[in-house]
């Protein structure tokens, strides 16, 4: 079982994983010791036939135990990988304007440490997994795991579930155990890589709704066709670098005795209301009234531990800002760290005058378009 921090390097596998998609093929593999793994690409919508799984799931960079779940589930290994696809591309287009902008460069040493950028690695890793999971079993590419079959709505009985609904049920449970199930720690980084992982599956949750058509005389809506639905992965990622962005930093971990679980107590501005345990004194400079102080990360932040570099030079946690492109009026400020930006000319090729034929033709020239660049200077 992978467990403490064993649970946390099961993800960081996953999350590790580089993507690089071209027309005709994907390569994954670990950054850092590990060398690239070259698979077939592109993604296929139908579960691999015969023994074609295996070989997919022994090229994957996976534990002992998580191998063996993978040759068990045919479908399982094609998921992984687009999961990680969708994590790296809602990764690079939330962070596009930002100085780190989720670079594969420096990404192992990036893992090793508790950075706001590692706490979001973390969080959308796991929310691609829970997502990609649940999207495998509504479009049938897994065998162990159909649609949702459990709705809980009300007046169950005037509703037919006619359509595929996306098994979030099924997807949770199975990444709990993919993962490794959770141990209690001492260790505070193992505390809030688990805190960020939960906080990817918890903002994919959060996006599940539940979608109705209705069927009947004139639009009477006699009986309607419900079915569970998770919203697109891009509003997970919207989500989540929302709550980059709401970051708290964590200063200790406190264990609570009466149900074992551990609260991560930030350093941030913010106060929340907590009462004093019973029986305890209240007195002014008191060991409880300072933890009553203290702010509690909720199950929904992202939480941290060191303050983030800059990531405006070359480092080993990213190849910096030089040269990145930048808009003039909105980024170039920020982007290029006050070095200031370059301006280059570009000539651009485009669609112009174009004119409806009949029928149902539609006839353009080809313009050339001056546009001005702008990219970050080196020094």
């Amino acid at each position: 079982m992978c467990t403490g921090l064993r649970r946390t390097a099961c993800l960081l596998r996953l999350t590790a994983i580089c993507v690089f998609l071209s027309h005709t093929a994907a390569y994954f593999g670990l950054t850092g010791r590990e060398p690239l793994v070259f698979l077939p690409g592109p993604f296929s919508s139908d579960p691999p036939s015969g023994k074609a799984h295996l070989k997919q799931c022994e090229q994957l960079s996976l534990t002992r135990r998580q191998k063996r779940l993978c040759r068990r589930e045919p479908g399982l290994a094609e998921t992984l990988r687009e999961s990680v696809r969708l994590s790296l591309m809602e990764c690079r287009y939330q962070f596009r304007n930002e100085r780190w902008n989720c670079s594969m460069d420096g990404r192992g040493s990036l893992l090793k440490r508790s950075f706001k950028e590692t706490a979001f690695l973390l969080a959308v890793s796991s929310a691609a997994l829970s997502h990609a999971l649940a999207k495998a079993c509504s479009s049938g590419r897994m065998e162990r795991c159909t649609c949702d079959d459990s709705p809980g709505l009300q007046h169950r009985e005037a509703w037919q579930w006619g359509v595929c609904g996306d098994n979030l049920k099924y997807s949770t449970k199975f990444l709990k155990k993919f993962l490794g199930q959770k141990r209690v720690s001492k260790d505070l980084r193992a505390h809030i890589d688990s805190h960020n992982i939960n906080v990817g599956i918890r903002a994919v949750k959060s996006g599940l709704k539940t979608t109705c058509k209705c069927h009947g005389v004139s639009g009477s809506c006699a009986v309607r066709t419900c079915w569970k639905q998770l919203s697109p992965f891009h509003d997970t990622g919207r989500l989540l670098k929302f709550r980059y962005d709401t970051a708290v930093r964590v200063l200790s971990a406190t264990n609570v005795a009466t149900a074992g679980d551990v609260e991560l107590s930030g350093g941030g501005h913010r106060r929340y209301p907590s009462a004093a345990p019973s029986g305890s004194g209240t007195s002014g400079g008191s060991g409880a009234a300072i933890a009553a102080m203290t702010p509690r990360a909720r199950p929904t932040e992202l939480v941290y531990l060191e303050e983030s570099p800059s990531f405006c030079r070359q480092s080993r946690y990213s190849p910096g800002t030089a040269g990145r492109p930048c808009a003039k009026d909105t980024s170039c400020g920020s982007l290029c760290c006050g070095r200031g930006y370059n301006t280059a000319l570009r000539l651009t090729t485009l669609s112009c005058h174009c004119q409806v034929r009949w029928c149902c033709h539609v006839e353009c020239q080809t313009c050339l378009r001056e546009e001005e660049v702008y990219t970050c200077k080196k020094h």
